[in-house]
């Protein structure tokens, strides 16, 4: 991936994403023995109404993934804030969720990597969507592998339905691939009403 210059702030990617779980320990398991990633810090967080907890793990080039459990957690709103019960399809992104929620967390992996670590997922019993070739098709998508691809990725969910996504860049990106105007709250009503 080419990089570009920021030309306000010297950023160097993201320092961690936080996610909420309602099970620490089933979470650990998930993070650190399935998906291998290493437990670098726990933090007892006594000052939290009824207590909490924060854990870290390293996720690579510098960035983290903190898991924080509450006990007094406030109420999600299904269809909202998260998925509907029982809709825990690895294929189905919930692309109606509402503003200001998390949609998912994407990991860079090695194209190279990418077809491996498909199966191993597969094989450690997560259930894993359909590999998604992305282009600039109709479709926006491609059943094979070819020039035109710009990203690989596929979708899976942690035990807290939360969606996740293994992805990779398969070609340089460049100002070519920017060619779509930035749609505003106007536009969302204007869509709406038509």
């Amino acid at each position: 991936m080419q990089k570009r210059a920021n030309n306000e702030f010297e950023l160097g990617g993201f320092n961690h994403v936080s996610l909420l779980c309602d099970d620490m320990q089933r979470s650990v398991e998930f993070y650190r023995d399935v998906l291998g990633m290493p437990l670098i810090k726990t933090v007892d967080l006594p000052k939290r109404p009824g207590g909490g907890q924060q854990f870290v793990f390293d996720v690579g080039n510098g960035a983290s993934l903190t898991l924080f459990w509450l006990a007094n957690p406030t109420d999600g709103r299904p269809g909202h804030f998260n998925p509907p019960a029982g809709d825990q399809d690895p294929n189905v992104p919930q692309w109606n969720a509402a503003i200001s929620s998390l949609n998912h967390v994407a990991f860079e992996v090695a194209p190279d990597k990418f077809d491996e670590y498909y199966l191993r997922l597969k094989e450690k019993g997560v259930g894993v969507g359909p590999i998604r070739n992305h282009d600039d098709s109709e479709a926006q998508e491609a059943e094979e592998l070819h020039p035109g691809v710009y990203c690989r990725s596929f979708y899976f969910r942690d035990p807290d339905g939360v969606l996740l996504e293994f992805a990779c860049w398969t070609r340089e990106l460049t100002d070519e691939d920017v060619v779509h105007e930035p749609k505003t709250a106007a536009d969302r009503v204007a869509t709406a009403t038509a």
